[in-house]
């Protein structure tokens, strides 16, 4: 793919242009050449980086006529999820730092408020985009000022409610605002050619628009008949949209639909959007594309190169897989379809993620028994709730970082209710490239807060398994499981499955004076911690917690008697975690408050760099973790000395 800082596969279009004010110069005729090059460039840095593709070839024309058309940073675009946004990166100021995009210190891959100006709204989660632009309408339209809002949403998110929501509002609102619905999976319409092309032509062009608003001037003005003519005129426009437009739902919810539209032609793009600028109200434009345009083994892939791992230098050859020890997401997916085999009331429930979350093999081999009910996470959480209420198992594997979006439900829904609905939560600490959106670093804080909930990690791959026979066996209410990104550590992995004693944590080594707790992905770097330590002559005792809730009390018990200093390590923020769940137990107990350490992710959104870089960073490797213990052990020994007059 050439050197990864080279300029040669710039071209001579594409390297004139760092804004929008560049792009408006270059003439129509050569857009399409320009569209190929910025394709080019997306997967030449894609194939290094990794990272979303398809989404974003797909939209090439599309963010082209956009730029060409509207004002931005003026006039606002707001994109939803970011997937689509990287040709805007490229058009807007950022080309000569494209290398860089989901590398540490790099671009953000998803649109980044603090990163640029043209970024009119931070995305990292679906169905967002047209709830933001119509804030950003109706704050126009208080101040008294004249621009344009665009919002431009995948056909995928307009499974999430919250799109629904904003339509549903705008419609009422009644204010200027333009959506783009990208649809790239051709699920709303099928028909895409000249008659479209017409239909469009002509009913967002301004002679339409003017002849319509003259008829009705005129039936109106008929004496007598006037009100039935209308009405009549009004039936026939119905039912001509119902037959040949796809679009009744949007004009039904108070905006006006036109499309759909080629979305890699854009001449005829720029035609339409300078059209729709004229026009008043909301305003839906259905543009289709191909996910992945221009990408050769796009096809091959079954998500459509959604997202990659860094390539070779023929696209679409995926980087060989490294022989090592199973992801945490197979081991997850081999289980539940092995227990699934011996529990028919056992179901998938997923919320348009069933690769990421290993549900695809539970798709396959119980396709009766699996849901996927698309980027719906409150909905899917309920429904969940609604299964178990009936006897079912429900296993809802959703993204922690995604979960969040269905707080209110995971609470009054099922946590007040105690059903017992089983969350898996994929991709639970920190994800590394995709960043601070996609860090999964609360469920620990926003799930042990909540009355009837367990809430547990597993240490490795082998305890894993373990851990999900204990869910579906589990029955006293809601109980949540959550995994790591990534490989497992290389453990051996037994044959047999067992069910672990709820609220029971694990003692892997006995010490003295040290006690380290350690929940879930940080329990092996813990134990290497302690091999550190006993080099420093100390012995520390090494705790695999297992469950952030409830504590293991008797345990905590037990090692507090000794007065030890207790130090809690967790790949989830430190605010609410399982270190504050500790800490309050230990203060109810009275304590002694200047023994204990927590150690976790400190109060901040953690940026996007390689996982190994954020845990150095924070101190959960086990040089720091061993540091951290010989620093406390150290100011223990000074204050001991300080309190006996030097003597002790």
């Amino acid at each position: 793919m050439g050197s990864h800082n080279g300029r040669s596969h710039m071209s001579k279009i594409l390297e004139k242009i760092d804004s929008p004010a560049d792009l408006k110069k270059v003439p129509t005729a050569k857009l399409p050449g320009l569209a190929e090059e910025i394709r080019q460039e997306i997967i030449r840095v894609i194939a290094t980086n990794g990272g979303h593709l398809g989404a974003s070839l797909g939209t090439v024309e599309l963010t082209i006529a956009l730029h060409y058309v509207f004002e931005a940073p003026k006039d606002r675009i707001v994109w939803d999820v970011g997937h689509q946004a990287h040709g805007h990166k490229i058009l807007t100021g950022r080309r000569d730092r494209f290398d860089t995009i989901r590398l540490k210190g790099g671009l953000s891959g998803f649109p980044s408020r603090s990163e640029s100006p043209y970024d009119t709204f931070g995305v990292g989660h679906a169905s967002t985009s047209i709830s933001a632009a119509l804030g950003m309408a109706v704050a126009r339209d208080m101040a008294g000022e004249d621009h344009e809002v665009v919002a431009v949403v995948g056909d995928g998110a307009l499974t999430g409610g919250m799109a629904f929501e904003a339509i549903n509002n705008a419609g009422i609102l009644k204010t200027d605002l333009i959506v783009v619905l990208n649809d790239n999976k051709m699920s709303i319409a099928r028909n895409v050619g000249a008659l479209s092309q017409y239909l469009t032509a002509v009913t967002s062009g301004k002679i339409y628009n003017r002849l319509e608003a003259d008829v009705w001037e005129l039936l109106g003005l008929i004496p007598k008949v006037g009100g039935k003519t209308r009405k009549l005129a009004h039936k026939i426009k119905e039912s001509i949209k119902t037959l040949i437009v796809p679009g009744m739902l949007f004009e039904e919810l108070g905006f006006r639909y036109f499309g759909p539209v080629d979305g890699h032609n854009i001449e005829f793009l720029i035609k339409t959007f300078r059209d729709l600028k004229k026009l008043r109200g909301p305003i839906l434009l259905h543009v289709i594309t191909e996910k992945g345009k221009g990408f050769a083994h796009a096809g091959k892939d079954s998500t459509r190169c959604h997202g990659v791992s860094s390539f070779d230098k023929v696209p679409g050859d995926r980087e060989k897989k490294k022989n090592g020890p199973p992801s945490y997401t197979s081991v997850f997916s081999k289980t539940l379809n092995r227990i699934a085999r011996e529990n028919e009331k056992v179901v998938g429930i997923t919320a348009a993620m069933p690769d990421g979350t290993g549900l695809n093999a539970f798709r396959d081999e119980f396709p009766g028994r699996f849901f996927d009910v698309g980027i719906a996470e409150q909905h899917a959480v309920t429904f969940a709730g609604g299964l178990a209420t009936q006897g079912i198992i429900p296993v809802a594997a959703i993204y922690s970082t995604f979960l969040q979006r269905a707080f209110d439900q995971v609470i009054h829904d099922i946590g007040l209710q105690n059903l017992p609905v089983r969350f898996v939560m994929d991709r639970a600490g920190l994800v590394g490239d995709d960043g601070p959106t996609h860090h999964g670093v609360f469920d620990v804080g926003y799930l042990r807060m909540i009355p009837n909930f367990v809430v547990m990690a597993p240490k490795d791959e082998n305890e894993l398994q373990h851990m999900i026979r204990t869910m579906i066996e589990y029955d006293g209410g809601p109980i949540a499981l959550r995994i790591p990104r990534g490989r497992g550590v290389g453990v051996a992995m037994d044959k047999d499955l067992v069910t672990l004693p709820i609220g029971k944590s694990e003692v892997i080594q006995e010490g003295k004076k040290v006690v380290i707790l350690a929940y879930g992905s940080c329990v092996h770097p813990s134990i290497a911690a302690a091999a550190l330590l006993e080099e420093n002559k100390i012995h520390p005792t090494v705790v695999n917690a297992r469950f952030a809730k409830p504590l293991d009390k008797e345990l905590l018990d037990e090692l507090l008697a000794t007065e030890p200093i207790v130090v809690t390590v967790e790949e989830n923020a430190r605010a609410g975690g399982f270190g504050s769940a500790v800490l309050e137990y230990l203060v109810d107990k009275g304590f002694e408050t200047r023994r204990i350490k927590t150690l976790g992710i400190p109060d901040r959104y953690m940026e996007h760099a390689p996982q190994a870089d954020l845990l150095a960073d924070i101190g959960l490797t086990p040089e720091n973790i061993a540091q951290t213990v010989i620093e406390i052990v150290s100011a223990r020994r000074r204050f001991l000395k300080s309190v006996a007059g030097g003597s002790a």
